[in-house]
C-alpha cells in the first residue's frame, strides 16, 4: 500500500514538473532576451565597429520612421516632433517609456515593441547624428519675448543652446505645433506626459507665454 501511494506521488511529481518546465524555460528565454539598453548604448558608443554597425541597422529602421518623422529625423508635419539632434540616451528612455506604458501611443507602443534592441540602438544613434533643419523666424518679436522667457527659466534644464542631455530632451529646431501641445498638456495636467517639473514651470505660463518660447525655440539651431 505504502509502495502504491510513493509511486502516485512520484507520477503526480512529474505530471507538475512535465507542465511547468515549459512556463519555466519561456521565463528564462524572456530573462535572457532582456537587454540593459542604456548599458548597451554605451558599449556600443565605445567600440568603432558596434557604432558603424549599429548606425547602418538604424539608417534602416529611419527609413520606416520617415513615414511620421521625415527623412533624417526632421518632420514635415507640425503636430509630429523632430527626432534629428535629439541626445541618444534620452531616446533610448523614450523608448523604454512608451514599452512599458510611462508614455502613452498606441502607435508608438506597437512599433518600439515589434524592434529589437539592435534595430533601438542603432536608431536612436542614427538619429542622433542627423542635422535638425533650422525654421525661419516669421515674427521676429514674438521670438524676442520667448528668448527672453527661455533666458529666465528653460534654459536651466535645456541648456543656452536648446540641445538638452541625457535627461532633458533637445527642444531646438523643435516643430511648433508639438511644442505648443506637450506645453500645454503639462500645464493642464492632462496630457498623455506627466512631469512634476514641468508641470510647475508651464503653470505660470500664459497662452501668449507658451506662444513666445515656440517662437523663439523652433528657430534655434
Amino acid at each position: 500500500m505504502n509502495s502504491i501511494r510513493l509511486l502516485a506521488a512520484l507520477l503526480a511529481g512529474l505530471c507538475v514538473y512535465a507542465v511547468a518546465a515549459p512556463a519555466i524555460a519561456q521565463s528564462t528565454r524572456t530573462r535572457v532576451a532582456e537587454v540593459d539598453l542604456p548599458a548597451r548604448l554605451k558599449e556600443v558608443e565605445h567600440d568603432a565597429k558596434l557604432s558603424e554597425s549599429a548606425f547602418k541597422t538604424g539608417r534602416k529602421v529611419a527609413a520606416v520612421c520617415a513615414n511620421c518623422h521625415g527623412e533624417g529625423g526632421n518632420s514635415l508635419k507640425p503636430e509630429i516632433p523632430n527626432l534629428a539632434g535629439q541626445n541618444p540616451a534620452y531616446l533610448i528612455e523614450q523608448l523604454r517609456k512608451f514599452a512599458d506604458g510611462r508614455r502613452r501611443n498606441e502607435f508608438m507602443e506597437g512599433m518600439i515593441k515589434a524592434m529589437n534592441s539592435d534595430e533601438k540602438i542603432g536608431m536612436v544613434l542614427f538619429y542622433a547624428n542627423q542635422k535638425v533643419v533650422r525654421k525661419t523666424v516669421s515674427n521676429p518679436a514674438l521670438a524676442a519675448k520667448g528668448k527672453e522667457h527661455y533666458s529666465k527659466t528653460c534654459w536651466r534644464c535645456h541648456g543656452e543652446d536648446g540641445r538638452g542631455n541625457e535627461k532633458f530632451a533637445r527642444i531646438a529646431g523643435q516643430q511648433p505645433d508639438y511644442l505648443r501641445a506637450t506645453l500645454r498638456g503639462y500645464r493642464a495636467g492632462t496630457g498623455l506626459r506627466i512631469d512634476p517639473l514641468m508641470a510647475a514651470t508651464t503653470q505660470l505660463m500664459t497662452d501668449a507665454d507658451i506662444d513666445a518660447v515656440v517662437a523663439y525655440v523652433m528657430s534655434m539651431e
